[in-house]
């Protein structure tokens, strides 16, 4: 429970879709400070006691739940919601799956994996994960947004303009989050908490973790936005870069494509240098690597890298 708070979210206030029609669980004047409790994005279908098998048998009409919406007093379409992110209290517990299906190299991991991980919530410790691997956390919201003006209920899995299911990790704590409001109060709602996830997100799945969010949310009136926008307020790679990093690389002249051969140049980097298992280094790239756009104006080609941060190998 969070004492400085206007409003407190429950979990059992969530939905797994966008819609201008649902009904708020909370009607919030601006400037309010909300706590939400989140689901992990299973929705509890895994934890600690889950195998792989689990996996396979996931409702995926119950994945990605988001906790809300709240209507905020004032909002309008045109204009914009201000989402100052203050903190997170995670569980401790939290998962990796590889997903038959889904994921960059979804041809090449067609058999569920499951990863379970456990972490301090008090100290944030990294992680411990294979044969000598340990990573760095950053928890996070990896959905969160305001309601689309189009009529229905839309899928809660996509990213879309006015946010959704954005995966960016570093709308962490002490961030500020700008999103288009295109329904009267907004409707705003969050979940998919993470506890640490690599830049692409590449197997499908970050460390998906159960967390407590508090936010500050505000009415900017007559600021038209597009899209999502968000600040800093300092370095954003600082938990990563204290050893350097492993960087392959993928040339061609598609982007999807030479992603797809930086990522399993990595892969078989971890295998053979560090013993990691194809499918578990898949993972592991998934939650602490970066995927980046290094060149793409010397037609025909691009260059993308793929880079593993050491400190996870220390």
């Amino acid at each position: 429970m969070c004492v400085a708070c206007d409003y407190t979210i429950h979990r059992r206030d969530h939905h797994y879709g966008w819609s201008r029609d649902y009904p708020p669980a909370a009607v919030a004047k601006s400037g309010s400070t909300i706590h939400f409790e989140c689901l992990d994005s299973s929705g509890g279908q895994l934890g600690t006691g889950s195998t792989a098998a689990d996996v396979v048998n996931l409702d995926f009409a119950k994945v990605n739940p988001v906790t809300g919406p709240v209507y905020v007093e004032g909002a309008e379409p045109g204009d914009v919601l201000k989402v100052d992110i203050r903190e997170f209290v995670p569980s401790g517990i939290g998962w990796t799956a590889v997903i038959p299906g889904f994921g960059l190299l979804a041809d090449q991991f067609t058999d569920p994996a499951l990863h379970i991980w456990t972490y301090a919530p008090g100290t944030m410790a990294p992680s411990l994960f294979g044969p000598g691997g340990s990573v760095p956390l950053k928890p996070f919201a990896g959905t969160i947004g305001v309601a689309p003006s189009e009529p229905g209920v839309h899928s809660v899995v996509p990213p879309r303009r006015v946010g959704g299911n954005l995966d960016i990790r570093d709308l962490s704590s002490g961030v500020t989050l700008y999103l288009p409001v295109e329904v009267e109060g907004g409707l705003f709602s969050v979940g998919d908490t993470h506890a640490a996830q690599g830049d692409g997100e590449v197997c499908g799945t970050a460390i998906e973790s159960a967390m407590n969010v508090t936010l500050t949310l505000s009415v900017l009136k007559g600021q038209k936005l597009e899209s999502p926008r968000f600040t800093t307020p300092g370095p954003v790679t600082r938990h990563l870069d204290a050893a350097g990093y492993e960087v392959t690389t993928g040339v061609g002249p598609d982007l999807l494509t030479a992603s797809r051969e930086a990522l399993s140049r990595m892969i078989d980097l971890l295998a053979a240098e560090h013993g990691y298992n194809p499918v578990d280094a898949y993972m592991l790239c998934s939650v602490a690597g970066d995927l980046r756009i290094s060149e793409i104006v010397d037609m025909p080609n691009v260059v993308v890298s793929f880079y593993f941060p050491r400190i996870v190998l220390s």
